[in-house]
């Protein structure tokens, strides 16, 4: 039971370590924030990005991305794809029992992931020349 006790506010702390919300990204990055136009912080601060918007605000904005991919396209040459997931990370819990004869165990475990299924794709940000050309949002 004290591994069940230690475990509760365990994970507590790494939920709260994995959440990266805009205020969280610009608290650790206030000079980049302070250099946008007022227009931009507050769409920064809602989580939205626009074209014509830069890399930087883009990672203010949505933080990492989940994948980043290029497209080569004949007419307008290389860009960059930014994927986001729309996932959270997954957590699981198991609690096993087993006997062999007069032996006996019990084990608790945790575990994480933050991968998953390329179905969790909520949006895709387009580059082009470090600015953001194309978005496209995941519906349903």
């Amino acid at each position: 039971m004290n591994t069940l006790r230690f475990l509760g506010p365990a994970l507590l702390a790494f939920l709260a370590g994995c959440a990266s919300t805009p205020e969280s990204r610009i608290q650790r990055n206030p000079e980049a924030f302070a250099q946008l136009p007022p227009a931009v912080q507050e769409r920064v601060r809602r989580g939205q990005v626009y074209i014509g918007d830069s890399e930087s605000v883009v990672l203010l904005a949505l933080g990492e991305p989940a994948r980043r991919m290029e497209r080569l396209d004949q007419r307008t040459g290389l860009s960059q794809v930014w994927i986001y997931a729309r996932s959270a990370p997954r957590f699981s819990f198991g609690i096993g029992v087993g006997s062999y004869g007069r032996h006996s165990a019990t084990r608790v475990g945790v575990g994480t992931s933050t991968g998953g299924y390329k179905d969790d794709e909520a949006m895709r940000v387009e580059f082009r020349q470090g600015r953001v050309v194309r978005v496209d949002y995941r519906k349903g």
